[in-house]
């Protein structure tokens, strides 16, 4: 009976307000006020969430009293994150469409997976890291600051910081560079100045 107790509970404190906030916001258009507007919304209901946060439609969060977040993360459209084994997503990252990370991997049982369990490992997602399209993060990886993962990537093991990966498994691409930039905003090229 407590174990019923804890999980209406769950269901209620997180799972419940989050598809919620998801049916009322998931029908908006994806533009800069939105997803901040949703962002704003969805703070509530993670571990740790700081300022910034913005989210695109149709996001899932599993377990999201496990995963914190820091400041000015984007997370576009479709992504599926498991918190379950306890996800950390520093500042400044940006997830693309469609990326999975997933803290919990599946065992066997009898030849099959429908009777195994599940083993919980964290995620870490270093500052300023961009995964691409896509990707795939595994159970238990480290992914240092300042990585680009290209997309379609599956990562399977720790990534040091400032490099990019690619490919299933992920391997090293070579070093990150910072490269100065030429930014168009509405329609209006920025020197800088």
């Amino acid at each position: 009976m407590k174990g019923l107790i804890a999980e209406l509970k769950y269901q209620f404190r997180y799972r419940l307000p989050m598809w919620i906030v998801g049916l009322l916001t998931n029908w908006w258009p994806d533009n800069r006020m939105t997803i901040k507007v949703r962002g704003a919304m969805m703070r509530p209901f993670f571990k740790k969430c700081g300022r910034n946060f913005r989210i695109s439609k149709n996001v899932t969060f599993a377990s999201p009293h496990n995963i914190e977040i820091g400041k000015d993360v984007y997370i576009a459209i479709g992504a599926w994150l498991n918190g379950l084994g306890g996800l950390v997503i520093e500042d400044g990252v940006k997830i693309s469409p469609y990326v999975v990370i997933d803290t919990c991997v599946h065992t066997f049982k009898n030849n099959s997976v429908a009777f195994g369990g599940s083993i919980l490992e964290p995620i870490r997602i270093g500052h300023g890291s961009w995964l691409a399209a896509h990707v795939v993060v595994r159970a238990g990886v480290s992914i240092g600051p300042g990585v680009l993962v290209a997309g379609n990537a599956a990562v399977t093991k720790d990534v040091p910081e400032n490099v990019m990966v690619g490919g299933v498994p992920a391997k090293m691409m070579g070093s990150r560079r910072d490269k100065d930039d030429s930014l168009v905003v509405h329609g209006r090229f920025i020197d800088g100045e």
